[in-house]
């Protein structure tokens, strides 16, 4: 089953374009798809849509994905530059 998340927040500093060189990949790795993600450079806002369709559930590919090695050994830790994020479940209606 197709699952889509938006995941939206503001940074401290430049989070959003670095998270395309780092975050980005990772996320590609762990099964993850970035439909499109956006940024709104004045007030370090950032939006991303944020599909998955494997076998095992969000929540499951998420601990995964944050416990890995490669997230966990993120210099700085992309979480720490985070000032406030929100995340939604959505489904597709078309």
């Amino acid at each position: 089953m197709a699952i889509a998340h938006i995941k939206t927040g503001i940074a401290f500093g430049n989070l959003p374009k670095s998270g395309k060189s780092k975050v980005y990949p990772l996320r590609i790795e762990h099964g993850f798809e970035i439909h499109r993600a956006w940024i709104r450079e004045q007030s370090n806002q950032f939006a991303w849509l944020i599909g998955y369709q494997g076998s095992e559930s969000w929540e499951a590919e998420e601990r995964a994905y944050y416990g890995s090695t490669e997230r966990s050994g993120m210099k700085p830790n992309p979480a720490r530059l985070i000032a406030r994020s929100e995340e939604y479940s959505v489904e597709d209606i078309l």
